[in-house]
Parts: C-alpha cells; sequence; structure tokens
C-alpha cells in the first residue's frame, strides 16, 4: 500500500483503505487545525477552480442520471457551490477571529473570548437528489473550519458520483479530503470509524441510524433530513404569483427536492382559482412535460413505483387528478400532478412525496391547516402565500419548521446568511454559510483572569468571606 505524501493530490485514493485514509486524517488534524485564513482560502479557491473546470460534465453526469435540464444543474448545483465557497473566501478572516465577550458582575476583573476551533476529522454522506450542492457544500463549510473530510457519495447517481471522486482526488491531498464510492456497506464502515463530526443529508429513517452509530463514538452530527413541508395559501395571496412559485419549486427536479411544498392548505374561497391558475403556469413552464427537454425523471425504478403507488391508492380512495398523473415506467416519468379530495388518512399525506405530485386541500378558518401541520412532524420548510400580515404572523408563531418563505419558495436555502436546517423529525444543526462554518467547529470560552475579586472567596470561610458571598448572592449572581 502507498503511504501518503506531503504535497499534492498524487498517491490514488483507491489504493488506500478506508482505515488507512481515516488514520492520515487524524494525523494531520492538529496541522489543519492551527492553519491560517489564507491556506484555508487557497484550498476554497482551489475547490471553485475544480468545479468551474468541471462544468460540462457535471451537467453531463445529472442528464445521465436524472435527465437534469442543463439550466437546473446550473442553479440548483452549480449557484450555490459557487456561491458559499466566495462567500466563505469573503468573511473567513472574520469568522476565525476570537470574538470578545463583556464580563458579568460576577466575572468583573476577567477578559472573556471564544475561539472557533476545527472539531477534527468529518464525515460527509451526501444524498442523490443533489449530488454535487450536497456534498460540495458541506464539505466548503468543513474547509473554511479547519477539518480533514471524507466524503461518501450517493451510488443512485453513479455518473455524477464518478465526476465528483476525479474531481476530489484531482484536488485534495487525500490526508485534506478523500471521498469512497460505494453502497450501504461503505457507509456503514464509515460509520464505524470514530470521526469527530458526521454531517448526514437524506431521509429521516436513514438519519436516525446515521445517529445511532455517530452515538457509540460520541461522535457530533449535524442531519439534514425532510419530511413534509406544507404551504398555507389564503383568499389575498396573489393567485398568479403563487401559482408560478409554487409549481417552480415544487416541479423542479421532478420534486425531488427536501424543501418542495409537499401539500397545500388553499382556502376554499380561492381554491377552483388557484387550480386554473396553477394549470395555466404548468402548460407554460412545461407544455408537454414529456416532450420538453425542461423536465426532469425520477431517479429510479424504486421511486417511480413508489411513487406511483402513492397517487394510485390516493385515486382509489377518492382522490380526484385535476392535471397530470401521465406516467412511462421505461423513461422513470410522472407528469406534474394535482390532487384534490384528499382525505387526512390517505399514505400521499402521511409520506413525505419527494416527487412531482401537489395534493391540495381546502380550508375555511386558519385554525384547520394550522392544527393539522402541528399534528404532523415539524417540517424541513413551511411557505406562506398572503397579504395580511396578521395571518403570517398567526402561522408563524403557532407552528414550527425549519425554515419558511412568505409568497416565494427554495429561496431560504440560497441565502448565505441565513442558517439552513431542520427541528425535530426534519434535521438537527444548521449550514451554509457562518452556521456551516459554525456547524464543523468547537466554541472554545476561554478565560483570563486580570484582577478579578474570585480569590476574596476562597477558603477558609471566615466570617468576613461569608460576607462577601452574600454580598455576592445578592448583587452579583
Amino acid at each position: 500500500m502507498n503511504t501518503l505524501h506531503a504535497g499534492g493530490p498524487s498517491v490514488l485514493q483507491e489504493e488506500l483503505s478506508v482505515e488507512a485514509v481515516f488514520a492520515a486524517q487524524r494525523a494531520t488534524a492538529i496541522a489543519q487545525r492551527v492553519s491560517s485564513a489564507k491556506a484555508r482560502a487557497e484550498k476554497l479557491q482551489r475547490l471553485e477552480e475544480a468545479v468551474l473546470a468541471q462544468r460540462d460534465p457535471i451537467r453531463h453526469a445529472l442528464m445521465e442520471d436524472l435527465h437534469r435540464p442543463v439550466a437546473e444543474t446550473d442553479l440548483f448545483e452549480l449557484v450555490p457551490i459557487l456561491s458559499g465557497l466566495r462567500h466563505a473566501r469573503r468573511h473567513l478572516k472574520a469568522w476565525m477571529k476570537p470574538r470578545y465577550v463583556p464580563p458579568t458582575l460576577a466575572m468583573f476583573g476577567t477578559k472573556a473570548r471564544i475561539r472557533c476551533e476545527p472539531k477534527g476529522v468529518s464525515l460527509i454522506i451526501a444524498p442523490w437528489n443533489y449530488p454535487v450542492s450536497l456534498l460540495l457544500g458541506p464539505l466548503t463549510s468543513a474547509i473554511a473550519a479547519g477539518c480533514p473530510a471524507v466524503l461518501k457519495p450517493s451510488e443512485m447517481t453513479p455518473a455524477t458520483a464518478e465526476i465528483m471522486t476525479r474531481l476530489i482526488k484531482a484536488t485534495f491531498d487525500p490526508r485534506e479530503v478523500a471521498i469512497f464510492e460505494g453502497d450501504a456497506a461503505v457507509a456503514t464502515k464509515l460509520l464505524a470509524l470514530p470521526f469527530d463530526h458526521i454531517f448526514f443529508t437524506g431521509s429521516p429513517a436513514v438519519g436516525k441510524i446515521v445517529m445511532q452509530a455517530a452515538a457509540q463514538n460520541l461522535a457530533a452530527v449535524t442531519l439534514e433530513l425532510g419530511g413534509k413541508s406544507p404551504v398555507i395559501l389564503d383568499e389575498t395571496a396573489d393567485l398568479r404569483k403563487a401559482a408560478q412559485s409554487i409549481c417552480w419549486g415544487k416541479f423542479s427536479n421532478s420534486g425531488q427536492t427536501c424543501i418542495a411544498p409537499d401539500y397545500a392548505y388553499v382556502h376554499e374561497k380561492v381554491l377552483p382559482a388557484f387550480l386554473a391558475a396553477m394549470k395555466e403556469v404548468l402548460a407554460r413552464l412545461y407544455g408537454e412535460p414529456a416532450q420538453t427537454p425542461d423536465y426532469c425523471r425520477i431517479v429510479n425504478e424504486k421511486h417511480f413505483a413508489r411513487i406511483t403507488m402513492l397517487i394510485d391508492e390516493a385515486v382509489k380512495d377518492g382522490a380526484t387528478i385535476v392535471v397530470g398523473g401521465e406516467r412511462e415506467a421505461t423513461q422513470k416519468f410522472i407528469a406534474p400532478t394535482l390532487l384534490t379530495g384528499l382525505t387526512e388518512n390517505m399514505a400521499i399525506l402521511r409520506e413525505e412525496i419527494f416527487g412531482p405530485v401537489l395534493p391540495v386541500l381546502p380550508y375555511r378558518d386558519l385554525a384547520e391547516p394550522i392544527a393539522a401541520i402541528n399534528a404532523r412532524p415539524k417540517p424541513l420548510a413551511l411557505y406562506v402565500y398572503g397579504k395580511d400580515q396578521e395571518r403570517i404572523a398567526k402561522i408563524l408563531r403557532e407552528t414550527s419548521a425549519g425554515g419558511s418563505c412568505i409568497n416565494s419558495c427554495l429561496l431560504q436555502f440560497t441565502h448565505e446568511n441565513l442558517p439552513f436546517g431542520g427541528i425535530g423529525h426534519s434535521g438537527l444543526g444548521h449550514s451554509h454559510g457562518i452556521f456551516g462554518f459554525h456547524a464543523f467547529s468547537h466554541e472554545r470560552a476561554v478565560l483570563e483572569d486580570k484582577f478579578s475579586l474570585m480569590p476574596w472567596l476562597y477558603p477558609p470561610y471566615t466570617p468576613w468571606v461569608k460576607r462577601w458571598i452574600d454580598w455576592t448572592l445578592r448583587y452579583l449572581a
């Protein structure tokens, strides 16, 4: 077996075992811990240049894996990555500076600061739906924080995984960043190692497995999961604008987006007009969806069958297909589909759809959708469409979600100054920008004694010392 070298990324990582790479990264973690902002920024620059150089192969790979339109690859994969890399480079020096905090009264005479230090060797497990941005985005944060990282791309998008593997191996020494392709067996092998931090993006079911594995080594975790992200649209909403936003957010990538609207509550007064607006927008965006090059496909036969079953079972139990419903198994094609006439016990309203199907439910009083949303696990996103600020405030106040948009959707993911992450069933921890930097960092508290009064409180506890302690309890605590 070759030994790891000290220079560039010339050693073939496939010659190195998972255990050898982990050991090598652990050995160099201290050197990376003390790396400067300039050194980290140079790595981020290398990654940016590598992504730009591989734009066309990335586009072609995603066309092969998902029939993904080039425009969607650019918009949902390359733009977030490049934006995140440039944002991190611009702000990295400020993020790394110790943050000084003022003393409390009890700590008068001390000086305190918070140092952001890398957690250490990190594991990043990426999903198949956005196999570039959800792999390289966390890597951007790990590099910014000074952490060596091992990457595990999804085996369900093999062409893209191959491109990512070539890109990483050509760009980084495996002691800095390494990548291992493979199925669940590879992931299991990686999870058995005592990583300092694990960043996982995927389903809640697998997230539980990751968290259990992390617990064996007391590893810190960031879990970006999913869930059923709802829409509430009231009678004051701009229906045309809402329809455009919801169609784009729901049917881009054929609905295979963790923060895509999963179901919509629409006020009964505007439900017919909303459905008409959705039909009009869908016709304008996609025309004949099976023929347009601008519409994605389902990732594989298994997911195609799962989504098909959800539609068929809902229709069998009384739901109505308002538009769409067409499918072609050999192409893994499911047309953008709207369903009405649903009941809460249907599987399509219990399970995350993760496909191009939007159930639409009417409501009369705002308390109805709020109660229904609160009865489900907390979603990764919640979207509100309307102009009544009091109602919007009520929805935000009385519900819980990882993030929200008002009169838009998906855009919370692209804002580098906002934290992205779930709550409860939809995730744990945050990513993006400074929040991603902190996800891979330990905030170390440092206190320096200058002239504090604490020595006056040391034993022996004479009457005079006790009076000082009593005075501290009264006025300083």
